[in-house]
């Protein structure tokens, strides 16, 4: 299987491509992560000589280079992490970023599944897209 892992940099997408990396050896992760606030590849640095593991920085919502990632990686299947948490942030400094990862980056991920036939799509999502109030 090549699994494509949007935000895997953040503390859930990591400890789950820590997990796949120790429990299914013959899987390749591309780890596809825009690098923001909840991005941290000091997360993954125990993996990044890993042969089948590799990393490129990107936008889910740049649907091009995304489409370009899946057909270059021959990926079968994606999960996607990636989102804007801390839901507080929107209330303090504008809703844009969570609208368009939350929102529209989903959208383009599924786009992508959609136009490249994947066998699979799994979205994960934390309470804290709710926020405090």
């Amino acid at each position: 299987m090549k699994l494509l892992v949007c935000g895997g940099a953040g503390f859930i997408g990591s400890n789950f491509i820590h997990y796949i990396l120790e429990t299914q050896p013959d899987y390749k992760i591309i780890n596809f992560d825009k690098l923001t606030y909840a991005g941290n590849l000091n997360n993954l640095k125990d993996i990044e000589n890993n042969p089948n593991y590799k990393f490129i920085q990107g936008d889910i919502v740049d649907l091009e280079f995304l489409d370009k990632v899946i057909k270059e990686n021959n990926i079968t299947h994606i999960i996607n992490f990636a989102a804007e948490t801390h839901v507080d942030r929107s209330i303090h400094g504008g809703c844009k970023d969570f609208v368009l990862t939350n929102i529209l980056g989903v959208q383009m991920i599924l786009d992508a599944v959609r136009f490249n036939n994947l066998e699979k799509f799994v979205n994960v999502s934390t309470d804290e897209v709710y926020g405090a109030l």
